[in-house]
């Protein structure tokens, strides 16, 4: 079975708002699953993320919302909870970001709607979970980031606080979240009923750190900044050329030696300091500073070849535009195509899975409200009825986002 249809049949209400949830819910969409993402009249928070834009619309909320179909409701009217108690019966999942106990404030939480349907997976992301000593606090990725420790570990020793630049709390808890979920319905198949998922940024971003947060609390040692450098392997980082930065991967022992000899070092395989990999890595700068005025003798492109003759792991250091024109990226496919009303927007895509069954574009990230009307009548709601939420706002279509 296709990865891009292997989640056919569910049916998810997606809640959530910027980054983490959205990545939940798409990855779930791109998996097969219908997904409705459901805003309140002010649209996600995500919206107002840029530059850049697309007469007037997100690009960076287009990066976590495609494969989803948009509804707009207004939780403070009544009829509006009514209707989400009405989609809850029929669903599969619940994806919320909200802070701890807001969903249950206003009528639709957990409890609620598990009463109705025993078989709700519900997926919670918050910052730093449902309880604990931070449970209320807000947090968004740089804020986590900060808290978790990552970004003590990015940039240079001595320079200003660097944070990873792609939003990679977001992202990570949304992957570990949609893991999370995939499991849930398994056990689901087995005990017939769903059950409650705590997903927290924190709690991703500490496992994103796995080895070093290990290294630290084996060792006592807070770690310094070292900029491209691997803390645990030498050499392994970006070196200067004549003409930009390589990054060199060459600590295994026959790479170390062919690297030697490529660069007329053969003194340093047998010099203490470098012996081993341990010793190159309390070494580091004294390493760095010999290979480096080896290496920016010549230009990236003269060395490349000659490397990877030798097996001697390395490649230069690409920007954005570098690496979307590169056959790599072509061949994987990286790239897929939106429609917009500006015309066809592409977008990063679905890379899991063989290059012939992996997932697609089947819906583009919908407008606020754009598939209210739709949505509302494919979960039993009669005109009628559509009609009536419409007139008092409870549901918002596309043509009343805009008022």
């Amino acid at each position: 079975m296709a990865l891009g249809t292997a989640l056919e049949g569910l049916r998810v209400l997606d809640f959530s708002q910027i980054g983490a949830g959205p990545t939940i819910g798409m990855l779930l969409g791109d998996m097969g699953a219908e997904v409705v993402k459901i805003e309140s009249p002010g649209g996600d928070l995500g919206r107002a993320l840029g530059p850049p834009w697309l007469d007037g619309d997100s690009v960076v909320a287009m990066s976590f919302n495609r494969n989803k179909r948009g509804l707009s409701l207004d939780l403070k009217q009544p009829a509006a909870v009514d209707a989400v108690r009405r989609m809850a019966a029929r669903a599969d999942i619940v994806v919320e970001s909200f802070r701890p106990g807001v969903m249950a404030k206003l009528g639709v939480g957990y409890d609620a709607l598990a009463a109705i349907n025993p078989r709700l997976v519900w997926v919670a992301v918050t910052a730093f979970g449902q309880d604990g000593p931070w449970a209320d606090r807000p947090g968004v990725d740089g804020v986590v980031q900060a808290l978790s420790g990552l970004m003590s570990q990015i940039g240079v020793e001595g320079a200003e606080p660097c944070k990873v630049q792609v939003p990679a709390v977001d992202l990570t808890t949304g992957f570990l979240g949609t893991m999370a979920v995939l499991a849930a319905l398994r056990e689901r198949d087995r005990t017939a009923r769903g059950q409650y998922l705590d997903v927290s940024m924190y709690n991703a971003s500490l496992m994103l750190q796995a080895s070093g947060l290990a290294s630290y609390m084996a060792s006592g040692e807070v770690p310094k900044r070292i900029g491209s450098a691997a803390p645990y392997a030498a050499p392994n980082e970006a070196y200067r050329t004549a003409d930009g930065w390589m990054m060199v991967a060459a600590y295994q022992p026959p790479r170390w030696k062919a690297l030697c000899g490529l660069l007329g070092l053969e003194a340093l395989v047998d010099d203490p300091r470098f012996a081993g990999n341990d010793a190159r890595v309390r070494n580091r700068a004294a390493l760095r500073e010999a290979l480096e005025a080896r290496l920016a003798a010549r230009a990236t492109a003269d060395w490349l070849p000659e490397m990877e003759r030798l097996d001697i792991m390395c490649a230069p250091v690409a920007d954005y535009a570098q690496v979307v024109a590169s056959e790599q990226f072509a061949h994987a496919r990286a790239a897929v195509e939106v429609p917009h009303r500006t015309g066809p927007v592409r977008l990063a895509g679905f890379l899991v899975g063989d290059r012939d069954t992996q997932a697609r574009v089947r819906h583009a990230p919908p407008a606020l409200g754009e598939h209210t009307r739709e949505v509302l009548a494919d979960y039993g709601f009669d005109a009628a009825e559509i009609d009536a939420l419409l007139a008092t706002r409870a549901a918002i279509g596309p043509q009343e986002a805009g008022r």
